[in-house]
């Protein structure tokens, strides 16, 4: 058992806890291997890994389908959950919003890849 834990990566709370080989914030639920030094994804080379929401790691040209409905500014209609978009750039975007795409009938726009899974 860790004595000092780290505070979270995420919303930088102190009051982490140990659950088995995990570090958990109880403020926002994100769990991380505390010897990791808090990185929420990647690999041996150090690069940034992006996960759909169903845990399949993304790259730049991918399809991906959109798992639930999202409300758009200025449109009157969302984007449908079921909505195929191809050829997804992945960035380092605002709010966690980390890619970046084109979707039939909205135009250029950035989404989450919690909102996402492999296609």
């Amino acid at each position: 058992m860790i004595e000092n834990l780290p505070p979270c990566p995420k919303c930088s709370c102190e009051y982490t806890y140990e659950m088995n080989a995990l570090a958990v914030c109880p403020e926002c639920g994100h769990e991380w291997v505390p010897a990791e030094g808090g990185a929420q994804g990647g690999d041996a080379t150090g690069e940034r890994v992006v996960r759909d929401s169903v845990g399949n790691v993304l790259q730049d040209g991918d399809s991906v389908v959109v798992v639930k409905a999202l409300k758009v500014k200025g449109s009157p209609s969302g984007i449908k959950a079921g909505t195929k978009v191809r050829n997804i750039r992945l960035v380092d975007g605002v709010d966690g919003h980390d890619i970046d795409c084109k979707i039939d009938g909205f135009g250029a726009m950035q989404l989450k890849s919690s909102v996402v899974k492999k296609g």
